[in-house]
């Protein structure tokens, strides 16, 4: 008898054990149907756009009221992605661990997480911040979903150019949580990370050439050669480093920020012409460190907006 009860005993904790590994391993699917990466990438420009919108720290509950709906935003859109594109990831090396893929969420599982998500958080920050930033919300996830990953994506190379203006959004929401209002800085802050995404993003098109082209996406990597996307890069690179230097009159900046981008948008135009070098040779040089460096370029563009207002001098 004891023995038996040794072994139920045993059995019940290898199925609690079985349970648990299976609840953590949807809530990670789950999570991952968010695209965490991308989103992270979001919320850095959040915040230096709430600095500079205050010229100092915000109210710091405004501040995590307004990331975590700007979270539930990315996220929704990301899911709603996941779910549109659920075909041609099917298809592709580089998504083939998604969970769609797997079979680890049904796709009405993953289609109603998408919308609660984005309900969410036009309903949160409606509540905690303001109306502007809640209507901001619904027009990102609308020009992701809609716009980029139905209209754009699958029949256009110039998809990332326009697709990628709802990665813009978060400095524009995080800008009116603070002041109610869209004003020159803000749209100064929007075109630099408008111009910034396809010199970010058509690397990566490049490395991955051949997952797209047999998904079916047009990427300007798939339609054009090494050259004319190497050359493109380097446009946007040169635009984007453009951009950033009008917020020093446009928001007051001061040295230290004028000094910084210099410096690192020196250092993003140099790898962007280095991939063209590269291309122009016949070599494939290398993609990924462009798109490396260019949220290398990103994130500390964003702290030397967020720390600028700060100083005393």
């Amino acid at each position: 008898m004891a023995a038996m009860s040794t072994k139920i005993s045993q059995s019940a904790q290898a199925s609690d054990a079985v349970q648990r590994r299976s609840f953590s391993r949807t809530v990670k699917a789950y999570v991952s149907l968010t695209k965490p990466r991308v989103m992270e990438l979001l919320l850095v420009v959040t915040v230096p756009a709430m600095i500079l919108a205050e010229r100092g720290l915000p109210n710091l509950w405004l501040v995590l009221a307004t990331l975590i709906g700007g979270a539930m935003s990315a996220g929704s859109a990301g899911a709603f992605n996941c779910y549109i594109d659920r075909d041609m990831d099917r298809k592709m090396q580089r998504t083939a661990g998604r969970p769609l893929v797997t079979g680890e969420i049904s796709d009405r599982g993953a289609l109603t997480f998408a919308w609660v998500l984005g309900v969410l958080s036009v309903a949160w920050l409606y509540l905690t911040t303001n109306w502007v930033a809640a209507a901001l919300s619904v027009a990102a996830i609308f020009f992701y979903v809609v716009i980029y990953t139905l209209v754009l994506k699958r029949h256009s190379e110039q998809n990332i150019i326009w697709g990628g203006i709802a990665g813009c959004f978060p400095v524009l929401i995080g800008w009116a949580a603070v002041t109610g209002s869209l004003d020159w800085p803000a749209w100064i802050f929007f075109l630099i990370i408008f111009l910034w995404t396809p010199a970010h993003y058509w690397p990566l098109s490049m490395r991955y050439r051949d997952d797209y082209a047999a998904a079916g996406v047009p990427m300007l990597g798939v339609v054009r050669g090494r050259t004319t996307v190497g050359l493109q890069v380097i446009l946007y690179a040169w635009a984007t480093v453009v951009s950033s230097l009008l917020l020093i009159p446009a928001a007051d900046m001061g040295w230290v920020y004028s000094i910084g981008a210099l410096i690192v948008g020196g250092y993003f135009i140099v790898e962007a012409h280095s991939l063209y070098s590269s291309a122009i040779r016949g070599q494939e040089g290398k993609p990924m460190r462009v798109f490396h460096g260019s949220i290398a370029y990103l994130s500390v563009l964003s702290i030397l907006i967020a720390v600028d207002p700060l100083l005393p001098f």
